[in-house]
């Protein structure tokens, strides 16, 4: 092999010429800067002294950045950082960040609740300002209309804590982890224990306040019904800033059953309602839904011998009395041998306690803590569609994958679909896993490891990228889909070069037909009106037709 080296005068050419990139960079930022201070002061409003703009140098930057990362794979020192952190306290805030970006070609990234998987919201390859939008997070509910107007930097906990304020009988499909920002997670699809019944969180938004590529605040009305359309589901973060959601509250009982129980899979009667829940989970009464999470786990046997098992920790909520999901799980799934003392009955917005593990008679206001319940930990997880069920002996060879990595480390979750989810078209919104998708499978490994490269795969995600390709045959396919919540580079990502974002349409469209399938065409036309010069890009944006 030969090695080649630089001259020493064209190595200190190419010196000079990264000294001149910085120097330059800078100088953009500094104009930016500038320029939002003055925007912000020529459109002051009272709230606009409580404007602030935090660069690396404050030593509040590492505090605030760090605060709503939830994945410590996009935390370590060698991740780009933003150079500068803008937190709003009100809409022309935003507005200004915007027109100053535009004007000093400055990418933009924007956090709700920082659970983006590949941590979009808040990384980027190229030079970047973040948009925080945590202290954009007021609600206000309407009982009588059952509504709610909701801006994008709030937390579903805090979306079930105000409900619950005003109405026991008002609820919202969305997920059940209550430090998700509901910009990103609406933004997404968003999917919840309430979706066999009521459809997902973007199949009940109202209307919705954002901010374009021009600057303006549009509505629904304003922004017309193809935006309005291609906001829910298909990544608002492509065709603009989403500042609010008016959301459609939906009807549930005063009591609500749940329950979250553990049973080994070496046991034929557990191997047996799993593979009944392949078949049944999304035919059964939509006010019944049953998720499953697989993992590792240590033991002790009779013996005192340390071993390590496989478990199965089926959680379900049913809308009802603990009675009638007795009577209905006997009917469907009596492999699981639930039990009465395993169930707890309880108002529909304390099951977000339970879910979240907080059993032990804490009051609803841990719903409005922005922190996880959960260890923050490095991950990365992967999604497929299931639309037939899988052989059971194969869905068996999956689940003992799991011991090849670390005890308790990695996860597999199976989640149901039916009910309502089999009444909306694929097209109503851009989300389109709809009749003929029996559940999604969510695939997740974890590590604690303080410094990981995130430009090169370690073990852990080695090992699940090979339990994703062992599961080819068994999944979706033409194309083979993925959850846009769940986001996943390895499917597919946009071409960054010079700071530039390219977004070939055929490249793009390689991961795009796997979230959206044939509506990918669709926001593909809608960001080529809304947003010609790609001004709204990332690592996995919609493209326009011509740039």
């Amino acid at each position: 092999m030969k090695y080649f080296s630089l001259s020493s005068s064209f190595a200190r050419i190419i010196i000079v010429l990264y000294s001149i990139s910085l120097a330059n960079s800078a100088h953009t930022h500094e104009d930016f800067l500038q320029c939002l201070t003055t925007r912000i002061s020529e459109k002051s409003t009272n709230t606009s002294k409580t404007f602030t703009y935090i660069t690396p140098n404050n030593p509040s930057y590492s505090t605030t950045l760090n605060s709503s990362i939830q994945n410590k794979r996009f935390s370590s020192p060698s991740t780009p950082k933003p150079f500068a952190i803008i937190t709003p306290f009100h809409f022309s805030h935003v507005q200004a960040t915007v027109f100053c970006s535009k004007k000093h070609s400055i990418q933009i990234r924007t956090r709700s609740g920082g659970h983006d998987y590949e941590g979009l919201s808040y990384v980027s390859s190229v030079s970047f300002v973040l948009i925080d939008l945590r202290n954009l997070s007021s609600i206000s509910i309407d009982v009588e209309s059952k509504s709610a107007w909701v801006q994008a930097g709030a937390t579903l906990g805090e979306l079930y804590y105000k409900i619950g304020e005003k109405s026991e009988n008002l609820a919202f499909p969305a997920g059940d982890c209550h430090s998700v920002g509901v910009g990103g997670h609406i933004s997404g699809g968003g999917y919840g224990y309430l979706t066999r019944k009521y459809g997902l969180s973007a199949d009940n938004v109202l209307d919705a306040k954002l901010i374009d590529a021009k600057g303006r605040i549009l509505d629904r009305k304003s922004m017309g019904e193809d935006l309005f359309w291609a906001i829910r589901g298909g990544g608002a973060a492509s065709f603009g800033i989403v500042l609010a959601w008016k959301l459609q509250l939906v009807l549930v009982p005063s009591t609500v059953t749940v329950f979250d129980v553990k049973r080994n899979m070496n046991d034929a009667a557990t191997k047996k309602f799993v593979h009944q829940w392949q078949r049944r989970a999304d035919k059964i009464d939509e006010h019944l839904s049953i998720y499953i999470t697989f993992r590792t786990a240590s033991s002790t046997d009779k013996e005192g011998n340390k071993t390590i098992i496989l478990e199965a920790f089926p959680r379900g909520t049913f809308h009802g009395s603990v009675d009638r999901l007795l009577q209905l799980m006997q009917k469907e799934f009596p492999e699981l041998g639930l039990l009465r003392e395993e169930c707890t009955e309880m108002k529909w917005v304390e099951s977000f306690l339970y879910f979240n593990f907080f059993r032990n008679g804490e009051s609803l206001d841990v719903l409005l803590n922005r922190k996880s319940a959960y260890k923050v930990a490095s991950f990365k997880a992967k999604s497929d569609h299931v639309k037939e069920p899988i052989p059971d002996d194969v869905f068996e060879r999956m689940l003992e994958k799991l011991y090849e990595e670390e005890v308790g480390s990695t996860s597999i979750d199976v989640f149901p679909y039916g009910g309502k989810m089999n009444e909306i078209s694929e097209s109503a919104i851009p989300f389109p896993h709809r009749v003929g998708n029996l559940y999604y499978i969510h695939y997740f490994v974890q590590w604690q490891e303080e410094e990981v490269d995130i430009t090169s795969p370690n073990k852990h995600i080695t090992w699940l990228r090979r339990l994703y390709d062992y599961m080819t045959p068994y999944v979706s396919k033409n194309p083979r889909t993925a959850f846009f919540n769940f986001r996943d580079l390895d499917i597919g990502m946009n071409n960054n070069k010079d700071g530039i974002t390219y977004n070939n349409i055929s490249h793009a469209s390689i991961w795009g037909t796997k979230y959206f399938k044939s509506n990918f065409n669709r926001l593909v036309r809608v960001k080529t009106i809304v947003d010609p010069t790609n001004f709204f890009t990332n690592e996995q944006s919609i493209p326009p037709l011509f740039v």
